[in-house]
């Protein structure tokens, strides 16, 4: 299983590196085969990598061809081979053979509706660059967990609570 984390200040202020750092090293023992992150102003996605699909190429956060959406993903999507023949048969072209990027892709088409076509059990993070749009899912029975909180104008997200209190920031309270 891989990890994922991530913040989205709302107010567009920068994400501290180090903080983004110490979340995803937080969720290292789920992916220690690499760790990545991403940012931009206002927004950082973490990912620790457990490599299964796509060996090369698969590091996260992962982006489409014009790095106009971002992806942070954990899990596995089944119905994936079906789903890259019908992007590609509508001239999406690929660089990996990952279910991450068929998402991406699948995102461009259908946006949030993206869900309706999904088999498997996820969690992920996507970063429209343009709209300036943070989506985040996991799979309809919950197989992958995504926690969040909500600190101000900060959106915190990860595949685990102990990567959240990786920000001194964050009230360790109910």
């Amino acid at each position: 299983m891989c990890g994922i984390c991530g913040i989205f200040d709302t107010s567009g202020h920068s994400i501290q590196r180090e903080t983004l750092h110490a979340m995803t090293y937080a969720l290292r023992h789920r992916g220690p085969e690499d760790r990545g992150i991403w940012q931009e102003r206002g927004i950082g996605l973490g990912h620790a990598r457990l490599s299964i699909i796509d060996l090369a190429t698969g590091d996260q956060p992962m982006c489409n061809e014009d790095a106009s959406l971002w992806i942070s993903f954990n899990g596995e999507v089944f119905n994936y081979p079906q789903l890259l023949e019908e992007l590609i048969s509508r001239a999406h072209s690929f660089y990996t053979t990952t279910d991450t990027e068929v998402i991406v892709h699948l995102y461009e088409e259908m946006g949030p509706a993206l869900f309706e076509k999904l088999n498997g059990q996820f969690a992920f993070a996507i970063w429209g660059a343009r709209k300036r749009r943070l989506l985040l899912g996991r799979d309809r029975v919950g197989i992958r967990p995504l926690f969040y909180t909500l600190n101000g104008q900060r959106l915190q997200f990860a595949s685990e609570i102990k990567a959240l209190f990786a920000d001194a920031r964050i009230n360790r309270e109910l």
